[in-house]
């Protein structure tokens, strides 16, 4: 029987998208801190080098393949996954962690945001992870955590479009795992709720001015409901990731969980 260890991830190879989000950010360091080689993906050049420095403080042998990526283009899906198989080989676990937020009431939510939200929240995850999926296949080995959110486990005001893709990356988890499962891959999502981050705190700055509310007043409203009192750190989505990417995890399989200080208990 496994047990979670600081070295959980050692000798691994872990692709992280999304990794110039909050969320991807701190996982790629976790994934680092417990021993992992990883490659890092976003569209802000800028901000996976930054990344990349941040790993290297965490220890001086840190293995971090920058590759710059478009997910929503099929070739830079193909070029990235060709690329971090010849950095550090095949890829061990995938963390789908690319998203965006947006959206709004239905009556004035844009087709084009719509299809956007939709494109890079769920159809490109679901096509890198098809990519990803053939190297697993071959070891008959590998993880999968997607980022999915409690927007979709339950539907909010004002956030058809977002909670629409959430959802669809929960269905895709769960259907997803019976497959992989066969192949000895296991598949979850984590749900954060409120997270600490640009985009959790842009959410909340949004649904504030819908209630005509200040930021302030906002966040005072979200953390009264919130059990703990607080809205989540990225650090500990990352931490609840990189658990689930390990060997004590081999049991846990098209699971969501959820990491929101108790505000949805089901």
């Amino acid at each position: 029987m496994f047990i979670f260890r600081e070295d959980a991830l050692q000798g691994r190879h872990i692709l992280v998208t999304g990794a110039t989000g909050g969320i991807g950010f701190e996982t790629a360091k976790a994934a680092v801190q417990a021993g992992a080689a990883v490659t890092i993906t976003g569209r802000n050049e800028e901000k996976l080098q930054e990344l990349k420095q941040a790993c290297e403080e965490i220890t001086t042998d840190a293995k971090v393949f920058v590759q710059k990526a478009d997910l929503t283009k099929d070739e830079d899906r193909r070029h990235l996954v060709e690329s971090a198989n010849e950095a550090y080989g095949r890829i061990d676990g995938l963390v789908n962690s690319a998203g965006i937020g947006g959206g709004g009431p239905v009556q004035d939510l844009p087709e084009e945001e719509m299809r956007k939200i939709m494109e890079l929240n769920y159809t490109s995850t679901v096509f890198l992870t098809q990519l990803v999926y053939e190297t697993m296949r071959k070891a008959e080995s590998g993880a999968i955590v997607n980022l999915s959110s409690l927007s979709g486990l339950r539907g909010t005001k004002g956030n058809s479009a977002y909670s629409a893709s959430k959802f669809a990356v929960t269905g895709f988890t769960q259907a997803f795992a019976h497959e992989a499962i066969e192949e000895k891959i296991r598949v979850n999502a984590v749900c954060p709720g409120f997270v600490d981050t640009s985009m959790g705190l842009n959410a909340i700055k949004k649904k504030g001015e819908r209630e005509g509310r200040s930021f302030e007043e906002q966040m005072k409203v979200v953390e009264e409901g919130i059990p703990s009192g607080r809205i989540t750190k990225a650090e500990e989505v990352a931490n609840t990731i990189v658990f689930l990417m390990s060997d004590a995890a081999e049991n846990i399989v098209g699971e969501s969980v959820k990491i929101s200080g108790g505000s949805v208990m089901r």
